[in-house]
């Protein structure tokens, strides 16, 4: 009996953290990486340099692997059936994963299984945009391309029908929505095996700065409890109902009239999921681990009152190494995880992660640590 490998497409620092979550299991990785200096090429000892959007190169990169799973939803959907027509289990499969991958695809099938979602559609022009607000509440609007966005990129807020013309230079079709009047924004982060056991992590508050998480708590801060069931159960429904094995984490709106909308799906381990590393008994990457392998799932229930991470970014000050003295002697329980990228603005570099029983002093620890290693706090 030999331990399995797990073949990850993608080299970033989703794929890093998975692999570390891998080591105390026995379980042997495979990356296909676009250079080896991407985050999870540093440390993963069998590395293949190639591009995942090439069908060959995928093949012969599955040679060996005994499941196939990712640290980003860009592999084309086609080729991923064709790794499955080759007998090599995919996940999640691509009739799950066309659900992050392409926007249109993913708001038409929540509507059929009755997931509340912003009201949206497809619009073709400009003045479609314009069709679209004037049938709701105007504008502002806010536009999607249906695929590749990420991190703020590929969507617009926009005020008139002058500002929609960008989105559709890109070439892809253009989802629209409502901009929904929201408190907050939650994540709701479940696991599934391939025979259906799901565990669900506590709903978060993710707060984001220029479109970019920032700030994730755990659990979000007072949510009532029967909305933060309701927001479990929902992404246990979606788990379920689109077949997806692994982590599916879903991005939440909170409305001013008390209703949870699904603003956004990642099948991979996701940021607002950060915080389980150390603050929950089994994180999100030990257990997407063992739902690619089918192995049974840990337990995602908290292992402290409160647990923050707050994402380090890239600033003008390079030598985060030199900042560790500081934050590591101010707080002894402090979590640093660095993800071996080269610093650049606004880049996301790490994380931190802080947890404890006052909520308070657990999110200025956090929030101190992550801006000392940047640069913006010298004290």
């Amino acid at each position: 009996m030999t331990f399995p490998v797990v073949g990850m497409v993608g080299g970033g620092q989703l794929a890093r953290m998975t692999h570390e979550a891998g080591i105390p299991l026995g379980i042997r990785f495979k990356l296909l990486s676009d250079t080896p200096q991407d985050s999870a090429a540093q440390v993963v000892s069998d590395v293949v340099i190639g591009d995942y959007r090439d069908l060959d190169t995928l093949r012969e990169f599955a040679r060996g692997c005994d499941v196939i799973t990712f640290d980003h939803e860009h592999v084309p959907t086609e080729h991923l059936r064709a790794l499955e027509a080759d007998g090599i289990p995919v996940r999640p499969g691509p009739d799950a994963l066309v659900h992050a991958q392409d926007k249109g695809v993913m708001r038409a099938r929540l509507d059929a299984i009755g997931v509340p979602c912003p009201r949206h559609r497809i619009v073709s022009d400009p003045q479609d945009v314009a069709a679209f607000a004037a049938e709701g509440d105007g504008f502002p609007v806010v536009l999607k391309t249906v695929r590749g966005g990420y991190d703020g990129k590929g969507v617009w807020v926009v005020d008139d029908v002058t500002e929609a013309e960008d989105p559709f230079r890109a070439g892809v079709p253009v989802l629209a929505e409502e901009k929904v009047d929201y408190v907050r924004e939650l994540a709701a982060n479940v696991v599934r095996s391939p025979h259906g056991q799901a565990v669900a992590y506590p709903v978060v508050e993710s707060q984001q700065v220029n479109g970019v998480c920032d700030t994730v708590i755990a659990p979000a801060p007072d949510l009532d409890e029967a909305l933060a069931l309701k927001a479990e159960e929902m992404a246990l429904t979606i788990a379920k109902e689109l077949g997806v094995v692994g982590h599916l984490a879903v991005e939440l709106f909170q409305t001013r009239d008390g209703r949870i909308l699904v603003n956004e799906l990642a099948m991979r381990p996701h940021n607002s999921g950060h915080w389980s590393q150390d603050g929950a008994i089994t994180s999100q990457f030990a257990n997407h681990v063992r739902a690619v392998l089918d192995l049974p799932l840990g337990d995602p229930r908290p292992r402290a009152g409160w647990t923050v991470m707050v994402n380090v970014l890239g600033g003008d000050y390079p030598d985060m190494y030199s900042a560790y003295l500081h934050c590591m002697a101010r707080d002894p329980q402090l979590k640093i995880h660095m993800y071996g990228k080269d610093v650049k603005p606004g880049r996301k570099v790490g994380h931190v992660n802080t947890y404890g029983d006052d909520l308070d002093d657990v999110l200025e620890r956090a929030r101190h640590a992550a801006g000392y290693l940047r640069g913006t706090i010298t004290e």
